[in-house]
């Protein structure tokens, strides 16, 4: 069953970005401090670019029985560039319309389909709801590290 710390989650965290970013120029969005670390806009390109790949996922565990999912990294999915490539602002309004398909689709799953499993190559059989939190933990992990950029460069 879905709780509200969750559903909450889903529906907002994602808004902390903007207000992490507000008062950045493109040249600090754009710095890296650490070499083979991403940048602020990388990190927002990451976020954006997993939105996809997290639907697709959850979608498969709709539909098969206990899909088999590889760790995703960035580095070896090609469209991760492509989506470098678009304005911090344009990866903003992605991550925003992407986000309401997934909240919709989420909350609109009957509470016996959200026990559905699907398999993650290191974190085992997970139901959808536990997918659900692993993707707004790996997200967080995230915001504190675009946090961190922000306020002095460590990652």
């Amino acid at each position: 069953m879905i709780y509200s710390s969750l559903t909450q989650r889903l529906k907002d965290q994602h808004k902390t970005i903007a207000s992490l970013i507000i008062n950045l120029n493109n040249r600090q969005l754009n710095q890296h401090f650490r070499k083979g670390k991403w940048t602020i806009h990388e990190n927002i390109a990451h976020l954006a670019k997993y939105q996809p790949v997290f639907l697709d996922r959850v979608r498969k565990i709709l539909t098969m029985d206990e899909p088999e999912f590889e760790a995703y990294r960035a580095e070896d999915d090609d469209g991760f560039e492509i989506y470098c490539a678009f304005t911090t602002y344009e990866l903003l309004k992605k991550i925003t319309a992407d986000r309401e398909v997934i909240y919709q689709l989420i909350n609109h799953t009957p509470p016996d389909k959200l026990e559905r499993i699907g398999v993650h190559a290191k974190y085992g059989r997970l139901t959808i709801i536990e997918w659900t939190e692993f993707f707004l933990l790996h997200e967080a992990h995230h915001l504190l590290t675009i946090f961190q950029l922000a306020h002095g460069g460590v990652s």
